[in-house]
């Protein structure tokens, strides 16, 4: 078995050694597919904050999912029609630049992320399970209801977004942009690890009324990494936007929250690369099997059903024959 600082580096190199190895043989729809990766990987970073470090089963992480989704499709449809979000009382016009787009996405996802955990995070168990997954279906119905934006049709953006000095047109230069966000995420979430907020919130999982019994506000513990959480999977939501330039109801729905945690179960709930490699274990499965028959996801079942029963730790905990985060 090989140490999970180890594994946690070849991951990181395997990925970009794929990009590599597709941009000298002129493979664009493989780079297409490890952005998807680095993208998804990101959504499961933010829900591991939540999962793997507060415990916090949340159904609902397509909520945030969506809102950076639509944050970037609303602001890039406004920019491509050129007409302002808002004339009175003050100009506000849609932008075509993605560091703005992200900052309006990483808020807007933490401003909900804030209102949702302030009313699920007061209930536990299945409760808040059942809630949060309320909440992201109340998305879902809105978008779907929401013709300005396409409704249930979904909105088109005809040119993807601008970064400064890359032309985001070409395969390897997003992927590039998408990397580096998901290894921002990932440093994020190893701060937060390691840091006392983070000892303070493993602790909270574990025993509420000791937490209590030092001084320590388990709920506002909770609530900022639930915050933080939303923020993260905001971002990823915007990013996968602009990979497919469309955005639909679809991104709030139940399905997309089921996959999100899927990747951080079969990587490793609690692990700090358990995202990334649960992520491009289900984009390989997905890409392999997907040709081979529509009902792809039963091997997949069965996939994580033997992650469950058999590998709590995930792939990484398999691969370095430790126990998942949660134990």
């Amino acid at each position: 078995m090989i140490s999970e600082k180890l594994l946690n580096g070849a991951l990181i190199a395997g990925l970009l050694l794929v990009v590599l190895h597709a941009h000298l043989t002129d493979a664009p729809f493989t780079i297409t597919l490890a952005t998807k990766v680095a993208i998804l990987a990101v959504a499961g970073v933010g829900l591991n904050i939540a999962l793997g470090l507060g415990g916090l089963v949340s159904l609902g992480h397509a909520a945030f999912f969506g809102i950076g989704g639509y944050a970037m499709g609303i602001l890039a449809s406004h920019a491509q029609s050129y007409v302002p979000l808002m004339q009175s009382p003050v100009l506000i016009e849609g932008t075509k630049s993605m560091p703005v787009i992200w900052l309006v996405a990483l808020l807007a996802s933490a401003l909900a992320a804030l209102l949702i955990g302030a009313l699920s995070l007061r209930t536990s168990g299945v409760y808040f399970i059942m809630i949060t997954l309320a909440f992201a279906q109340m998305f879902y119905y809105f978008a779907i209801s929401w013709p300005a934006y396409g409704g249930e049709d979904g909105l088109s953006i005809y040119v993807r977004n601008g970064f400064p000095g890359l032309n985001t047109l070409d395969p390897i230069q997003y992927f590039l942009v998408c990397f580096g966000v998901l290894v921002l995420a990932l440093l994020v979430s190893f701060r937060l690890r390691t840091s006392p907020f983070g000892l303070a919130l493993n602790a909270a999982r574990q025993s509420t009324a000791r937490v209590q019994a030092i001084g320590q506000n388990p709920f506002r513990l909770r609530l900022t990494a639930f915050v933080i959480s939303g923020a993260i999977t905001g971002l990823a939501g915007a990013l996968f936007a602009d990979l497919n330039r469309f955005v639909s109801p679809t991104m709030f729905s139940w399905q997309t929250s089921g996959e999100i945690m899927v990747f951080v179960i079969l990587g490793g709930v609690g692990r700090v690369m358990g995202p990334l490699a649960g992520a491009a274990l289900f984009i390989l499965l997905e890409h392999l099997l997907g040709g081979v028959s529509d009902y792809w996801h039963i091997y997949l079942g069965a996939l994580l059903l033997g992650v469950v029963l058999f590998a709590r730790g995930g792939l990484v905990g398999v691969l370095t024959e430790g126990r998942s985060g949660d134990d």
